[in-house]
């Protein structure tokens, strides 16, 4: 499996990933909504109900342990002994409601009777014991002193509900103890049942997260896919719009826009052609008389010492400025060729040390340029393309940064791990300014604003850039540490098999102003090869003899 495929593989995974943590949180929202309401619901049903079955029993109780004690103090004698204090405990207590009674008789301090041994009256809370002794303001409602209390307590870990009264005129007090054990088995089971009721209602939610999860973010999913295919420039894309909700809306607004897009891309790319076409035919076109008018100025060029001292400077100024219309033309051509994607790459292997003499020669520059070039660095390249490149680069230097220049060659590992050649070109002048780096290499960008028209044409360092990016390399721009520019071009050994030639070139194609422009040292040799015209702007490498 390549590694393309891996990554591929990968970026899937994470993309399920992200939507599984949205599932996940989604359904976390949902689980925790449910289970608080389920929670809630289960509290409050277990307290009513706890309540009401504690109450009903506690009500069935008192009442009973009211009427028994009743119905049984009255056959009792005045003064009556433990053992008739006991027959009357075990009389209220034998109501059928399975509680137990202790009789106790102030009058006789050591006399307790009840009806089971289990339960004495030091088992009766204190609180209660005073409650009860304590007589209360008769009122209309309620004409007695004494009154009926109860407390709920446990004893031995089991829950007991324990009341109390005293009987009068005799004076006795009476407590009961009734058990709650079958209550609080009901309530246990109550508690159980709520409980699988909530872990079910958690289940359910979770269930129900799922699918309004996947219902969601199955339209957000084709969404994303969506987006993902037209940022790689799959204008055609469009989702399927199912549905009146917001999710609809969203799908047709991306369908709008993804519309509204294309027919602007459209747009600009007919005018992208058609401006690429116009420049075209237009530098095509006046390549034919600036031939004429080349050979013409190269004519005048040779006679102009022999010419009147007032005609000699107009006549040295229409040969310059031919010869910087015709170089304008030139580039602008190649630029056309790059932009139409029909520059071809013409590559041999080639040693890149002799390629740096060779356009340090031809443009008479050996007196100005130092060079630490190896011989044996070699690399598939098109001589022509990279005469161009080094002679931008070079005439750059000694326009903008001034000598020494300096070109050092070596080699390197490119981002692939693939051998490439660097070479680095530095001056000795200021270096670029901070603001004018990021457009050393745009069209026609101009550091000084003010200045309205350069020597140069302000395409050479496009020039040289569309032609590393040919090679599959690319030219960066910097200030070295010691000042000065610094500008290093790195190719790969072996360009790319298909390498992007002639594709608009991403960075803009070129500048001019310090470092910015792009206009080389003309060769002032006569009789023999000089460069062709402004080495930074065309520098095509090709030869022009000046006719004898």
């Amino acid at each position: 499996m390549t590694d393309h495929q891996n990554g591929h593989r990968l970026s899937r995974t994470l993309r399920r990933l992200r939507l599984s943590s949205l599932r996940v949180r989604l359904a976390a929202v949902f689980a925790v909504v449910a289970l608080t309401a389920a929670v809630s619901a289960s509290g409050i049903a277990y307290w009513l109900n706890r309540d009401a079955v504690l109450k009903r029993a506690q009500n069935s109780a008192l009442d009973d342990f009211r009427s028994s004690l009743g119905r049984n103090v009255s056959a009792l004698p005045q003064g009556a002994s433990c053992p008739e204090l006991t027959q009357l405990a075990n009389d209220v207590a034998s109501s059928g409601l399975n509680y137990n009674v202790v009789v106790v008789d102030d009058s006789q301090p050591g006399c307790a009777a009840f009806s089971d041994p289990q339960f004495t009256l030091p088992q009766v809370p204190h609180a209660l014991v005073t409650t009860v002794a304590t007589p209360r303001s008769a009122t209309t409602a309620i004409p007695f002193s004494y009154h009926l209390y109860w407390q709920r307590v446990n004893l031995d870990g089991k829950p007991y509900l324990v009341g109390g009264t005293k009987v009068v005129p005799t004076g006795l007090t009476a407590y009961m103890f009734k058990s709650l054990d079958n209550e609080r088995d009901d309530l246990n089971t109550l508690a159980w049942s709520l409980a699988v009721a909530t872990l079910l209602a958690l289940v359910a939610a979770t269930l129900l997260a799922q699918a309004a999860s996947s219902a969601v973010l199955r339209p957000v999913r084709q969404l994303g896919d969506a987006a993902r295919r037209l940022g790689e420039g799959e204008l055609d894309v469009r989702l399927e719009v199912t549905g009146a909700d917001e999710l609809a809306d969203l799908s047709r607004t991306f369908n709008q826009a993804v519309e509204q897009l294309s027919h602007q891309v459209d747009e600009l790319s007919a005018r992208e052609a058609q401006s690429r076409r116009f420049v075209a035919d237009m530098s095509h076109e006046l390549r034919t008389p600036l031939t004429a008018m080349t050979a013409v100025t190269d004519i005048l060029e040779d006679e102009a010492e022999s010419l009147d001292p007032m005609i000699e400077p107009a006549v040295r100024l229409v040969v310059s400025e031919t010869r910087r219309l015709s170089d304008l033309v030139e580039n602008l051509m190649e630029v056309t060729r790059f932009d139409a994607g029909t520059a071809k790459l013409v590559a041999d292997e080639m040693d890149i040390a002799d390629l740096i003499m060779s356009c340090i020669d031809g443009r008479a520059w050996y007196d100005a340029v130092e060079v630490d070039a190896p011989r044996g660095v070699l690399a598939v390249v098109d001589p022509r393309r990279l005469d161009v490149v080094f002679a931008n680069l070079i005439g750059n230097a000694l326009k903008h940064g001034g000598s020494p220049v300096r070109v050092k060659v070596g080699q390197g590992v490119g981002p692939t791990g693939a051998g490439e050649v660097v070479v680095e070109v530095s001056d000795s002048g200021p270096g670029i300014p901070q603001d004018v780096l990021p457009h050393v290499f745009d069209r026609f960008y101009k550091a000084d604003k003010g200045r309205a028209r350069s020597e140069g044409s302000g395409l050479g360092l496009s020039i040289a850039m569309a032609n590393a990016q040919i090679h599959g390399g690319t030219i960066t721009a910097a200030n070295g540490p010691h000042g000065g520019a610094v500008f290093t071009l790195r190719l790969p050994l072996v360009p790319p098999e298909r390498p992007a030639a002639g594709g608009p070139v991403s960075s803009g194609l070129g500048g001019r102003g310090p470092h910015g422009g792009a206009t080389g040292e003309r060769g002032t040799g006569r009789g023999g090869t000089s460069g062709t015209g402004d080495a930074g702007d065309s520098g095509d490498g090709t030869e022009r003899r000046t006719p004898q």
